[in-house]
């Protein structure tokens, strides 16, 4: 649609973790126009000078955007990012393959779901919950802590059918695993598929994350890229893009266009406050974002 309106050619490319795209991006041999990655990696990016900040006259219907999203810890003035969806981390499961509702992060280490089970190949966000369920901060950075998250992930990965990403959805709509640790908009997007599916937030707290719309510092067309990420926020497109990628949107003229009492029927996304009390934002980690490499190398390769 933006290029009928436009004229303008989009090259769309994908990428599975915010790791994949920084890689591209810092490595100065990739140039693009638009970029979408997640809280922290905005926070890590503006702080590298490797995003530039928006011309916001430019961006007329950012207006249609909720305040609550505008100047989030990432990007505290705004300056550099579009807030694009939202959502949480949190357990997808086939309410006919388990024996009770999951209400606990320790269902991810129940025998009973022994290669019955799909974990994140995503360093920073499954070693988050492994800090959550040891009784950490999903930021910590302390050795004795991420020791811990290491070990019970080392102890659970014979458990673990698939370490995967976007394959998720397609597993747990095809009835492949019971249980599976799944950010929101795919747990949206998969129970549409499969009347069986069914999204808990477990007790112990979570990850709340958002993912942003960017220009790079080096972007060869920002005067397009001002006008796609306007297309964006347009509310029918926004409304058009929750209802193909399931994921909770800031975008508040596109939730009237939705119907704004049945988009906010829905727990995922409208969690209840005192489920949103007890999720943690990720935080940039700096020089210690190694750390975490580092522990998931050993993950990775234990057995």
């Amino acid at each position: 649609m933006f290029e009928k309106e436009t004229g303008i050619e989009v090259e769309y490319m994908v990428y599975e973790t915010n790791e994949d795209m920084y890689a591209k991006i810092a490595n100065g041999k990739s140039s693009y126009d638009v970029i979408f990655p997640s809280d922290y990696m905005v926070e890590r990016m503006i702080r590298e000078n490797l995003l530039q900040k928006i011309n916001w006259d430019n961006i007329p219907n950012v207006a249609n955007i909720d305040p609550r999203f505008m100047n989030q810890a990432y990007d505290p003035e705004s300056q550099y990012s579009v807030p694009y969806t939202w959502g949480t981390m949190g357990i997808l499961y086939n309410k006919s393959m388990v024996e009770e509702v999951p209400t606990s992060w320790k269902t991810l280490q129940d025998e009973r779901y022994s290669m019955n089970m799909l974990m994140l190949n995503s360093p920073r966000d499954t070693i988050g919950i492994a800090l959550i369920m040891s009784g950490h901060s999903l930021n910590a950075t302390d050795a004795a802590a991420l020791e811990d998250a290491k070990q019970l992930l080392i102890e659970q990965k014979p458990l673990v059918l698939a370490y995967v990403v976007d394959e998720v959805k397609d597993k747990m709509i095809a009835g492949e695993a019971a249980v599976a640790m799944v950010w929101s908009g795919d747990a949206t997007f998969s129970m549409a598929e499969n009347d069986e599916l069914d999204y808990v937030v477990p007790e112990e707290g979570s990850n709340i994350f958002f993912d942003a719309i960017c220009i790079p510092a080096n972007a060869k067309n920002v005067s397009g890229a001002e006008k796609f990420i306007d297309f964006l926020c347009r509310a029918d497109i926004a409304a058009k893009n929750y209802e193909y990628v399931g994921y909770a949107i800031p975008n508040k003229a596109a939730i009237e266009v939705l119907g704004a009492d049945e988009y906010n029927a829905s727990p995922v996304n409208n969690p209840p406050q005192e489920v949103l009390d007890k999720c943690e934002v990720f935080k940039y980690l700096g020089e210690d974002t190694k750390l975490y490499d580092q522990v998931w190398t050993e993950i990775i390769s234990e057995y």
